[in-house]
């Protein structure tokens, strides 16, 4: 296995930044239509990632006997939403 080398603190592609470099930074929301006109920019901006949902889950973890489990599985995809379902009509 090769070992890998530890990258350069600065070089000229990559130089560090320096005080007044970050006097001069803008965000990218002030630059970006400027540089690509505002359609382009907005779309360069857009949030990534799923959308919040308003019935937001809690992770937990929980230990299952494995046939229980297996039983539940074995019921195909959305196992998991069918168990929630399950527990909260039980409440």
């Amino acid at each position: 296995m090769k070992k890998r080398s530890k990258p350069e603190k600065s070089s000229p592609d990559n130089p560090q930044w320096t005080s007044e470099m970050f006097a001069m930074a803008r965000p990218a929301r002030e630059l970006l239509p400027k540089i690509f006109g505002a359609r382009t920019a907005a779309a360069m901006l857009k949030p990534r990632g799923r959308p919040k949902s308003p019935d937001s889950k809690v992770a937990i973890s929980l230990r299952l006997s494995p046939d229980t489990l297996a039983r539940w599985k074995a019921t195909g995809p959305g196992w998991q939403t069918r168990m929630a379902k399950v527990l909260r009509e039980s409440v």
